[in-house]
């Protein structure tokens, strides 16, 4: 039997998001799929564990750039085995561990029949959360780290949302590159805690937001050069005040906006200091680079390296059964999350 996590319309309540349009609920529910026939092209494989991102919650509430046609199996994340493969199969075999190329394969299941194309190996002797989690938050952080700005060690990347996936995931390739980290978070009674656990994955500095509206942020830079490069998880007022700290001609990427706030831009900014405003999306970055396979196999291999030296770990996760998926998704949506809900199957 087949499991899936599968999501529909309804307009009566269940277990659900409420859509935007105000029409209708989403409903997520563990359904029987089916199982396609394995084709000479397919490989069948196995689902081992798929994370619930903020992008999966958005998919869900209809606010994300990808809406799948409903009903669908809920999931752009995972890792999976290879359990058989067909008879023209030439990249993959049985036991490979494999991830989605891209978003919208549906990896909220048990199992699955896949085109050999839209999945690409990773190595069986990473950690599986490690493996669960690569295809979307570390390759961003990797991404926006090497295209924006050429980084030297010793440079500075100032960014808020620092404890989310994408932010631990910057902050442990930029110290593996030598890169001074300025890592902002929203202030909460465990701020110690978080602090001090942000810097020991390598994290050079931890400041509340409101830190960076005082004067004492002047004396951080006494010690640590202006950023080159601004990363920006949340937007609003979080977002202008990461834009001020910019060195001259700096670029501020935007990859999120948890704070569903709009980015402002100081005119001065623009005139005086000549930074760049940019947006970076990994599902863009993949589909422009789908014809060349080498290049996210670069990247997959780079950022596996790093997890193989002890330089680049999971985010805090807490495992779940997928037949609790419910509990998952709960805990996922509530404010202040400091682990990433992964769903076993």
């Amino acid at each position: 039997m087949v499991l899936g996590l599968v999501l529909f319309r309804t307009f009566q309540p269940c277990y659900l998001v409420y859509h935007p349009s105000h029409l209708f609920f989403l409903v997520a529910r563990l359904e029987n799929v089916d199982l396609l026939p394995l084709g000479a092209n397919n490989v069948l494989v196995k689902m081992l564990a798929a994370p619930i991102n903020p992008s999966d919650i958005n998919m869900i509430q209809g606010t994300y750039a990808i809406l799948p046609d409903l009903p669908a199996v809920g999931g752009n994340e995972g890792v999976a085995q290879v359990v058989e493969v067909g008879s023209q199969v030439k990249s993959l075999k049985t036991g490979d561990w494999v991830i989605p190329k891209d978003a919208g394969l549906g990896t909220w299941r048990t199992e699955a029949v896949l085109a050999e194309n839209d999945v690409i190996s990773l190595p069986n002797d990473i950690p599986l959360l490690s493996a669960a989690t690569l295809g979307v938050n570390p390759c961003t952080a990797l991404r926006m780290l090497s295209d924006f700005e050429d980084l030297k060690p010793g440079d500075s990347v100032i960014q808020n949302a620092a404890n989310s996936g994408v932010g631990q995931a910057v902050i442990q390739i930029a110290a593996a590159r030598g890169i001074n980290s300025i890592n902002v978070v929203r202030d909460r009674p465990e701020f110690t805690q978080l602090s001090d656990r942000l810097k020991a994955i390598g994290a050079t500095h931890v400041i509340k937001e409101e830190a960076l509206r005082r004067p004492e942020i002047k004396e951080l830079f006494k010690i640590c050069p202006k950023p080159k490069l601004a990363l920006n998880g949340v937007g609003g007022k979080s977002a202008t005040e990461l834009l001020r700290h910019l060195q001259l001609g700096g670029s501020m990427v935007t990859y999120g906006g948890m704070a569903k706030q709009p980015v402002t831009v100081p005119v001065s900014a623009l005139i005086f200091k000549d930074v760049k405003v940019r947006g970076f999306w990994v599902t863009q970055w993949k589909k422009d680079h789908s014809k060349d396979e080498r290049a996210f196999r670069v990247m997959l291999d780079e950022l596996c390296n790093l997890i193989k030296q002890g330089k680049l770990t999971a985010p805090a996760c807490t495992e779940v059964g997928l037949q609790d998926y419910s509990k998952a998704l709960d805990a996922a949506m509530q404010p202040f999350t400091s682990a990433k809900q992964i769903l076993i199957m």
